[in-house]
């Protein structure tokens, strides 16, 4: 979740924008049995009062073998 969420600062930075223009994000789990571990991540991770709307669901494969979680994040520019 940690590499994840790096790589999206670096996405949002290339768009002009960053984390406190979130608008909506989706993540998708292969477990939900890991889902304290990622939201330890995402908290650390998030602004503090700048959180976004969030929904997290499991799903048993994702984009590519040995993905364990995907984030999708809308964002306004």
């Amino acid at each position: 979740t940690a590499e994840i969420l790096s790589l999206i600062d670096a996405t949002l930075s290339e768009a002009g924008t960053d984390k406190t223009k979130i608008l909506k994000v989706n993540i998708w789990l292969t477990d939900m049995k890991t889902f304290s571990q990622m939201n330890e991540a995402w908290d650390a991770w998030v602004p503090k009062g700048d959180t976004a709307a969030r929904a997290t669901v499991q799903s048993p494969s994702l984009a590519a073998p040995g993905l364990d979680v995907e984030i999708m994040v809308e964002a306004a520019v």
